[in-house]
């Protein structure tokens, strides 16, 4: 779509989102800002241990590093600049820095649930054929199962961005939110905006709904081989629901802020922006705690590492009873 005769298009716009709350929208920083260090901190130790202990070096610990990295890297991309106009009123943003900013948090917000398809995929092969594991997870192989699917998020994202680009935003530069979400820039433009719209569900359909319908056939069929096989996978089963469970509320967390900018309906626009923040940030926060605290190997490390630095504390106080010991005895 182009502008109409003798109006220019925006090349700068405002992020406005909470800005409903008028005075109290600078308190939010307390409760971001807590997720944000939450969030950081969580991922960089679970990363830190995955990569340091060797015998942690395996496809599913890899993998687990893999979500680490962009649980890490997925809020540094709009929560500082977020966290700053909440205090300072910071809200301007260049057309190119919005276009860059939505690619990058969209492209990596993708592997939020594709990670999970190769978590999925690494669990069906341990559990399914475990004979042929090694073999099935060795790089060269498994790269066949990767590569697809980076391709599909990558070219898919960058499709959205690039139609996105092409728009002329001539009515307003003010975007009700707090990051370039793509529909909430994509709904100021002055022309018709109905591929967008399109391609933009076709992106979520192809990506968020196949992954999660992908991983929960997965289960199904892991479920099904160790019924008939009669083996006893309390801990297999533990562990594939709460994949199911965490990749079905992220989905629908995504799905309602989605689809929130996409039908008519009667949302304040502060749930709108709240659904579409919480989508990158809450996985965030919570594997960490369900892929690294919740298993077994990885908690064992942590209390490996916690004990060691407790120890270390210790050992100067010990020997210095010790030595008053020994004094008091001569």
């Amino acid at each position: 779509s182009f502008a109409p005769f003798n109006v220019s298009s925006h090349k700068h716009f405002i992020l406005d989102g909470f800005n409903e709350l008028g005075a109290l929208r600078p308190f939010l920083f307390i409760p971001f800002f807590t997720i944000f260090i939450i969030s950081l901190s969580a991922n960089s130790g679970l990363l830190y241990i995955v990569i340091s202990e060797r015998s942690l070096h395996s496809p599913m610990y890899i993998l687990i590093a893999g979500m680490a990295f962009v649980d890490l890297s997925l809020p540094l991309f709009f929560v500082p600049n977020m966290l700053l106009s909440f205090l300072f009123d910071w809200r301007g943003i260049s057309l190119i820095g919005c276009l860059v900013q939505m690619h990058f948090i969209h492209f990596f917000g993708t592997f939020q649930s594709t990670l999970l398809v190769w978590m999925a995929l690494d669990r069906y092969f341990a559990i399914c054929t475990p004979l042929y594991y090694h073999e099935h997870m060795s790089l060269p192989t498994f790269l066949k199962f990767i590569i697809p699917l980076v391709l599909r998020n990558f070219l898919m994202i960058t499709l959205i961005v690039s139609l996105a680009g092409k728009l002329s935003f001539c009515a307003s530069n003010v975007i009700n939110h707090c990051f370039c979400e793509h529909m909430a820039l994509v709904e100021l433009a002055c022309g018709s905006i109905t591929f967008n719209n399109l391609v933009g569900l076709i992106s979520v359909f192809l990506i968020l709904v196949f992954d999660f319908l992908f991983t929960i056939t997965s289960y199904i069929v892991i479920f099904s081989s160790m019924l008939r096989s009669g083996l006893s996978g309390a801990k297999a089963l533990h562990t594939c629901i709460t994949h199911i469970v965490v990749i079905t509320v992220s989905l629908i967390i995504v799905l309602t802020a989605f689809l929130s900018f996409r039908i008519r309906n009667d949302f304040p626009a502060a749930i709108r922006v709240f659904f579409s923040t919480m989508y990158p940030l809450f996985p965030s926060c919570f594997n960490p705690i369900i892929y690294g605290i919740r298993t077994t190997e990885i908690r064992q490390h942590i209390w490996g590492i916690l004990m060691c630095c407790c120890f270390v504390k210790t050992i100067p106080h010990s020997q210095e009873t010790k030595l008053k010991r020994m004094v008091h005895l001569n």
